[in-house]
């Protein structure tokens, strides 16, 4: 365990000033937007977008003269990241279902010009801010993106024997139809990748390595899930489940706690951050494949609710804790991903 470096501090402190002051700045409009009586399904998904950008500025504001950056990529991010606050506020006062549905094409369209930027930034520079696929071991990737699938799916099952529904899971994963379904949810990932791109960039590139290196490995990613959860609590107060907020935020607890894990096992073993960007969309999107809606909010949670997610998510990420990427006197050079001053 090591202290930051005052570039780590001070890049920390500007990715906190953006990230987590657009969140409450955010969050304090959206209660105001929902006691109103408006719709606020845009407030999420303009937050999700909101950890990349502090990254963002953070390297921007800290980068050296002669330090090269991905500007063309990183700025098409901002863009987005900024018009679709300014739909998301705007449409406060005006139409919060119209802001929400330009915003989603805003999001196609940064998408695919981000990816259009992407491709045209040199190799050298996308390998040294973690934007590259290609040469961060893409086979083990691929093994790590279809394993959260594999694990995805039990915990569904696990979860569906305490309710009676195992069956209909089971029915609905031998249908034709969802993988139908799951191959679309392949294709439209690359005209809304930008928004989970836009968290895991934060979470996953920028804070597990400071964390890690500061307080530990294991420590440093439970903390890390700890402040991912709490990052959560005005979509959970707000959307999630206005009606018993205090059971959404535990239950987020656990969901980012244990994500955190299973997301840094993968990222440490790659060294790849779009591993847990596709991860992270497929736990989101599978939503709408299990429900057959792509509605999240006003839900209804009891007790019942947080100890069948404490034990399914336990069985099947917490494990990864233990593994060998986990494991405080491994060397560096055994892992996929190196810590380093970013």
């Amino acid at each position: 365990m090591k202290e930051w470096t005052q570039k780590e501090k001070k890049q920390f402190v500007i990715f906190a000033a953006v990230n987590f002051g657009m969140t409450i700045i955010m969050g304090i409009l959206m209660g105001i937007s929902y006691y109103m009586g408006n719709d606020v399904t845009a407030f999420p998904m303009a937050q999700m977008m909101y950890p990349a950008a502090g990254v963002i500025l953070a390297r921007m504001l800290t980068a050296d003269k002669e330090e090269k950056l991905p500007s063309k990529f990183f700025v098409t991010h901002l863009v987005t990241a900024g018009t679709a606050v300014l739909l998301t506020v705007g449409g406060m006062f005006t139409s919060p279902e119209m802001g929400y549905l330009i915003e989603n094409y805003v999001i196609i369209a940064g998408s695919i010009i981000g990816l259009i930027m992407l491709l045209c930034e040199k190799k050298d520079v996308k390998e040294r801010f973690g934007l590259r696929f290609k040469g961060h071991h893409v086979g083990l990737s691929l093994w790590m993106m279809l394993l959260f699938l594999v694990l995805y799916i039990a915990r569904l099952l696990l979860s569906g024997l305490t309710d009676g529904s195992a069956g209909e899971v089971a029915a609905l994963f031998a249908s034709p139809a969802t993988w139908g379904m799951m191959a679309l949810l392949a294709v439209t990932f690359f005209l809304s990748y930008n928004v989970f791109w836009g968290e895991e960039y934060g979470w996953r590139f920028f804070m597990q390595p400071l964390f890690q290196k500061r307080f530990g490995l294991k420590a440093g990613v439970i903390l890390l899930g700890v402040i991912w959860g709490l990052w959560h609590i005005p979509i959970n107060i707000f959307y999630y489940s206005p009606d018993t907020w205090i059971y959404s935020i535990l239950l987020h607890q656990i969901t980012c706690i244990t994500l955190a894990v299973f997301f840094g096992y993968a990222y440490r073993k790659t060294g790849n951050v779009w591993v847990p960007v596709v991860m992270h969309y497929i736990n989101n999107n599978m939503a709408m494949v299990v429900t057959g809606s792509a509605d999240l909010g006003n839900n209804v949670y009891g007790w019942k609710d947080v100890l069948v997610l404490l034990a399914v998510n336990g069985i099947a990420f917490m494990p990864f804790l233990f593994s060998r990427v986990y494991r405080e006197k491994e060397s560096e050079s055994d892992m996929g991903q190196q810590v380093q001053e970013i």
